[in-house]
């Protein structure tokens, strides 16, 4: 990174060189506290991504012959020079994300854990002895891809484009990573550190906007695509890889997620679940996030004050200042989506019982805030109930029986998390059945586990991550047939 004129200004990693764009195109990236400019990274094209996979594919024969230890090694090498930058890691996601600092330190040192576990499970990467016949020998091989293609969402840009590149490589594959349009500037500097630790060519780094993206998914020899990110944009992928070869392709899409809090449940902690599973304090910029709190109507008015008190004592300021509980949007976009889900969800009859509007203050009047939001009284045919915010906007609605419960959370086209809180075991089997989830928190909500597979059903994506089933995922099986009689 560099720094002229008060702009911070990073650069792209190909091929173990720190470049320009070949176009010379710069995109701007802005503070979304302040929406002012704070740097500028280049406008990857079609020609960079060219240029990116002759690199990648050059490099990925050496690095696929080393031995598994030594790539493992590699990872915790990379992990090591991470940490020894996590606070101005931090910092930056910071200003370019709107996410508070706090926030940050945890997702640099995760990324760090999740590149060590992938350098663990690597060594665990194994084929299977079949016995098929008793004249022959029968085996499995778990072989590379080649080159791989990455692109990254905004809500954790460091975190994801460090913590998903590990899975990819340690099978032997390299890969280009496309980092999001709107908060690049982390990615730079994971380019600066991957260029110090890795071998040249094992990991690019191509910053850009959507044609960017494209450019990977449409390059016909890059047969393994990553996607972490809106449903309609996975669709688009999807329908873009198959239009030139047909490719493994990964989505970990979006989620409108329920939480259901039984009569029977610990209220108490239930209440803060519903705070810290709606990830206010990422602006609800999470497909994870539980937005549908589906309260019993025998606990409906003794959660919901617990609810609201804790979202109204909630401290909207400077994303830099440890204090602050969150941060703005990340970009217009988003802000002006979130705001007119609330317009929506008024006229669709729901009713605001918190937020809504920007924080009061002259320290707002500028940047993407948004107020930690509730509506009440919804109800499964509003757009509030059904749609994706991906913002601070918590949905409440109420349920008599655990047969309406279950169809009101199913009642989407997303299917990514659910919690339920209970202490009836046998109310949770059957909820863990018969919800259409793909990562269930029993007593307890937004906390992932490490090695435990991460993804959705239904328009919430296809594959799973963060853990062994995503490093298998980046390798094809080869069957070996040997005739020994």
């Amino acid at each position: 990174m560099t720094h002229t004129d008060d702009l911070i200004i990073g650069r792209m990693l190909i091929g173990g060189k720190l470049v320009e764009s070949a176009s010379g195109a710069w995109r701007d990236t802005i503070n979304p506290a302040t929406e002012e400019l704070i740097g500028r990274v280049p406008e990857g094209s079609k020609d960079d991504i060219e240029a990116a996979y002759a690199v990648a594919k050059a490099a990925q024969p050496a690095w696929a012959a080393l031995d598994m230890q030594t790539r493992a090694d590699y990872l915790n090498k990379l992990g090591d020079a991470i940490l020894a930058r996590s606070q101005e890691l931090a910092r930056l996601e910071a200003i370019d994300t709107g996410n508070t600092i706090g926030k940050m330190v945890a997702d640099v040192e995760k990324a760090v854990e999740r590149i060590r576990l992938a350098a663990g499970l690597g060594l665990e990467l194994k084929g299977e002895t079949i016995p098929s016949t008793s004249a022959g020998l029968h085996f499995t091989l778990r072989t590379p891809y080649g080159v791989v293609g990455r692109i990254i969402p905004f809500n954790h840009p460091f975190g994801f484009a460090a913590s998903r590149l590990a899975s990819a490589i340690i099978p032997g594959n390299t890969i280009i990573i496309k980092p999001c349009e709107t908060s690049p500037l982390s990615a730079c500097v994971l380019g600066e550190i991957v260029n110090e630790v890795l071998p040249a060519g094992v990991v690019n780094i191509v910053t850009g906007g959507p044609a960017t993206g494209d450019a990977i998914v449409r390059h016909p020899k890059i047969k393994r695509i990553a996607f972490i990110g809106h449903a309609g944009t996975g669709m688009a992928i999807q329908r873009a890889a198959a239009e030139v070869a047909v490719k493994h392709v990964s989505l970990e899409l979006g989620g409108k997620n329920p939480m259901i809090i039984c009569p029977d449940a610990d209220l108490e902690k239930a209440g803060a679940a519903a705070v810290k599973g709606m990830n206010f304090a990422w602006q609800g910029q999470s497909c994870g996030s539980t937005s549908r709190l589906m309260l019993h109507e025998d606990v409906y008015d003794k959660v919901l004050p617990m609810v609201l008190d804790r979202i109204r004592k909630m401290k909207a300021g400077d994303p830099l200042d440890p204090t602050s509980s969150m941060g703005p949007m990340n970009s217009k976009m988003q802000y002006d989506k979130t705001m007119d889900y609330i317009e929506i969800a008024k006229k669709d009859g729901a009713t605001l019982v918190a937020g809504g509007k920007r924080p009061s203050g002259p320290e707002f009047d500028k940047g993407f805030w948004v107020e930690p939001t509730v509506f009440t009284d919804v109800t499964m045919d509003m757009r509030i109930a059904k749609e994706e915010v991906f913002g601070p906007i918590l949905s409440i609605l109420k349920w008599r029986n655990i047969d309406e419960v279950i169809a009101m959370a199913n009642d989407v086209d997303y299917g990514l998390t659910a919690s339920i809180w209970t202490r009836d075991l046998d109310l949770t089997m059957r909820f863990v059945k018969e919800v259409e989830a793909g990562y269930i928190w029993v007593n307890g909500t937004g906390t992932h586990f490490r090695n435990v597979p991460h993804g959705g059903f239904k328009n919430s994506g296809t594959g799973r991550e963060e853990g062994l089933d995503e490093l298998l995922s980046y390798t094809e099986v080869k069957a070996v047939n040997i005739f020994t009689g």
